[in-house]
């Protein structure tokens, strides 16, 4: 498949100029003005909370692959750190993310890396992805008919602005600039690397019918998603580091959950 195969779909230009405020904005990080320890560290915090407690845990494994099971307070709680991310809603998030394990590397695939890294990484979403409705409402009969679910969804955005007021009341525009812009182009490329980088870069475990690979660098990036290929071959595993040195750092959370007795039916790959 060509890189060119990917124009083949209209320009999604809510998405694009969105994309292009939010980075325009995490350029105000370079401003010395701007900069102060204090901000870092609240960009950092938050990169933890949105990326590995939200996306990684709650939206990837716990709710799109049902991973494992926590009480229902606990999950709610993680859909709304994953919701700070500003990836969409959650119901979006899951339904297309399910459908690209059920077509992963086909040309039915949205982010197929077959048509090329920058497609993969963030070209697709630059464009429409065509019946997007119909399959979000196909992969998502679990969840998108929760009231909190679509409360969350509907009202994601607010939830980030009002982040952004509290940093600025907290501490001024180099909060805002680093806690809110320069965060979520961390957290967007990081999320990203998922669909491009490891279906390129890296080492082959398994024979999982794709592209899929293991990347350390992309694993320690993003608190374990990384080992690609291996979460490819067994979908259904909380775990993704399955050797000894496959650091995974959201598998040591759910057992520390699991330890305390905050998440139990653990489901784990048997190679």
């Amino acid at each position: 498949m060509t890189i060119a195969k990917s124009i083949d779909r209209s320009l999604n230009w809510t998405n694009i100029l969105f994309m292009v405020a939010i980075h325009i904005g995490a350029l105000f990080a370079l401003v010395p003005a701007n900069f102060s320890w204090s901000a870092v560290g609240v960009a950092f915090l938050l990169y933890w909370i949105t990326g590995c407690l939200g996306i990684t845990l709650g939206w990837h494994r716990l709710i799109s692959h049902r991973s494992f099971r926590v009480p229902r307070w606990l999950e709610y709680f993680f859909l709304l750190c994953g919701s700070l991310s500003c990836q969409s809603g959650a119901i979006e998030w899951v339904g297309l993310h399910r459908h690209h394990h059920a077509f992963s590397d086909q040309e039915e695939d949205h982010h197929n890396s077959g048509r090329g890294f920058w497609w993969s990484h963030m070209g697709w979403l630059l464009h429409e992805v065509p019946s997007k409705t119909d399959k979000i409402r196909r992969f998502t009969q679990d969840i998108n008919s929760d009231p909190v679910y679509l409360l969350v969804d509907k009202y994601f955005l607010v939830l980030q602005i009002a982040l952004g007021a509290l940093l600025y009341a907290l501490g001024g525009w180099s909060f805002v600039v680093w806690g809110i812009f320069a965060r979520l182009v961390v957290v967007y490329h990081f999320t990203w690397f998922v669909n491009s980088a490891t279906h390129k870069f890296g080492y082959r475990t398994y024979e999982s019918g794709d592209r899929s690979t293991n990347c350390w660098w992309v694993a320690l990036c993003t608190f374990g998603e990384g080992w690609h290929n291996n979460h490819h071959t067994y979908q259904y595993s909380a775990r993704h580091g399955l050797r000894w040195w496959e650091i995974d750092v959201t598998w040591m959370i759910i057992r520390t959950l699991q330890a305390v007795g905050l998440a139990d039916k653990v489901k784990l790959a048997k190679p």
